[in-house]
């Protein structure tokens, strides 16, 4: 006689693998290399250095205008 086999875990076992193999080949397809990450990240962080550089200066405590007084 042939083993038992639980059709139920069968079945999960062979989705489990089709999601993996989906997701090696979307790993591949739409994937980034580390030096695509680093260069991206470095890039983020130029552009928020220059942004935080032209940035004005907010007074600490503003004066009320002589107008508004009315």
């Amino acid at each position: 006689m042939g083993d038992l086999v639980n059709l139920r875990r069968a079945r999960k076992d062979r989705d489990r693998r089709r999601r993996e193999d989906e997701a090696a080949e979307n790993r591949v397809k739409f994937g980034r290399t580390k030096v695509e990450k680093l260069t991206a990240r470095a890039q983020d962080e130029l552009e928020a250095r220059r942004l935080d550089g032209h940035r004005l200066a907010s007074p600490a405590d503003p004066e009320p205008s002589p107008d508004s007084s009315t």
